[in-house]
């Protein structure tokens, strides 16, 4: 069987963004931040927003979460992303810390 070179390029091309895919896919909870972690303690790092103590953070609103924080560095539709605050660690979309920021 002879395989053309368009044939061979198009079927790399595809096997690429499937390895990409599963990659990203993987990365978004692989590298997730643990509450547990220190760093995220130290600003408050809760991964899901609702469960914010409020008498702890008054600093804390209602609709505020990572998602849409200035420091994200994800898409508002990702589950994680990015976080200037904590290197190459994944926060949660749906979490919040004390240096939230909407400017």
């Amino acid at each position: 069987m002879k395989t053309s070179r368009r044939h061979f390029l198009m079927l790399s091309v595809g096997v690429s963004s499937s390895l990409m895919l599963s990659r990203v896919a993987f990365a978004d909870t692989a590298n997730a931040l643990s509450e547990a972690d220190p760093k995220a303690q130290a600003v408050g790092y809760k991964e899901d927003a609702s469960k914010v103590d409020k008498a702890k953070f008054p600093g804390y609103a209602a609709g505020q979460t990572c998602a849409n924080c200035s420091l994200f560095q994800g898409k508002a539709t990702d589950a994680y992303g990015g976080c200037t605050l904590f290197g190459d660690k994944q926060v949660a979309a749906r979490g919040w810390c004390n240096s939230y920021s909407n400017m």
